[in-house]
């Protein structure tokens, strides 16, 4: 039997690779076709059971039901240490290589549909030889490469990847995109990677419901609690730290769109300004430190959430980072809801290989 695999790449970070490569692998599987899923360098890393884990391969396992091992699904542990020891000079590459060979074709085997998602940009494995480039000819799998658009700029970074990628480049899938972006994304920048030879497979918009987190799931990822009655199904898209002066807050917080605002329990100069900015979803608060009634009441009142943790702030920021640029939690709800975003603006059959 031919695996038809298709390693998911992007550009960079947080994308929307598991979605996709999740929401592919289900609609081949109901296609009725047996599906297999790896990431071969897991870098969204947790520490479970004593062991460090990427949770995507986790997910992957439970939504597919797939009968692997999660060892398997995730050959390298691509942590800082790994990263570290390898500069120093400690990983075997060609170890790594076979590694990841024979993780896929244990996985892979029996298997008509392969989703092989990467990690979080093209050059990330660099060190060990095991960019995205690499992987995809290791494993002799096609590429979709997933992007964002801001600003005209980011084309650029899609044609130095199509060039990384060359002939194995199936297309390019673009996510998240803005309503005010999408004529210009589906009409002018399709255009112009086209005239290069890169094919664009589907434009999908920015749904408030992948874009975020909400504050409920921000807060049990914290170890929080919140201790207003405003709803925690509120999302937040990013965040700022207050560690300034309220004056100064004020401005720096009215810049903003659907940001949580992390700042001492103790500052109360500093929640004030965050709640009359309308950009401000939520407020974090860090050492333990409830808001004074004047805070919650008036908070209550602007329908912002607060978040109490008993972290300190310097903690507390680098997990929210973590939290926020990882976007939405990953589970079956959001998985579904993408595959409903590439049945109606990409053409699916082609992101599989299929035609």
């Amino acid at each position: 039997m031919t695996t038809n695999t298709t390693l998911v790449a992007s550009t960079e970070a947080s994308t929307g690779k598991t979605a996709v490569s999740l929401a592919l692998a289900a609609s081949a599987r109901d296609d009725g076709r047996t599906v297999g899923y790896m990431k071969p360098k897991g870098t969204r890393l947790r520490s479970a059971v004593g062991k460090t884990l990427d949770e995507d391969p986790m997910l992957a396992h439970d939504l597919l039901d797939l009968d692997a091992t999660v060892a398997d699904m995730e050959p390298i542990v691509y942590s800082p240490t790994f990263v570290a020891n390898a500069v120093r000079g400690g990983e075997d590459e060609a170890a790594l290589h076979e590694r990841v060979r024979d993780a896929y074709e244990t996985l892979a085997d029996g298997c008509e549909t392969f989703l092989v998602e990467g990690a979080d940009g093209v050059s990330t494995g660099r060190v060990v030889g095991l960019d995205e480039p690499a992987v995809a000819e290791l494993l002799d799998a096609e590429v979709v490469l997933l992007a964002r658009y801001r600003e005209p700029g980011d084309v650029d970074d899609v044609l130095a990847a199509a060039d990384a990628f060359g002939d194995r480049l199936r297309g390019v899938l673009f996510n998240a995109v803005a309503d005010a972006d999408h004529d210009t994304v589906a009409e002018d920048v399709a255009a112009c990677l086209e005239r290069e030879g890169v094919p664009v497979l589907g434009v999908l918009p920015r749904v408030h419901d992948l874009a975020g987190v909400s504050v409920a799931d921000l807060a049990d990822e914290l170890g929080g609690r919140v201790v207003t009655d405003a709803g925690g199904d509120i999302f937040v898209e990013r965040f700022l730290v207050g560690a300034m002066s309220g004056e100064s807050a004020l401005g720096h917080f009215r810049r903003t769109k659907d940001a949580a605002v992390v700042t001492g329990g103790d500052r109360a100069d500093v929640q004030a300004a965050a709640l009359e900015a309308p950009g401000v979803n939520a407020l974090v608060l860090t050492g333990g430190y409830e808001p004074s009634g004047a805070v919650a009441g008036r908070a209550e009142r602007a329908g912002v959430p607060i978040v109490v943790v008993d972290g300190d702030t310097r903690a507390t920021v680098e997990r929210v980072e973590s939290v926020v640029s990882g976007g939405r939690t990953r589970n079956a709800r959001t998985v579904e809801r993408m595959r409903e975003l590439l049945a109606d603006h990409a053409d699916v059959a082609h992101l599989l290989g299929d035609d």
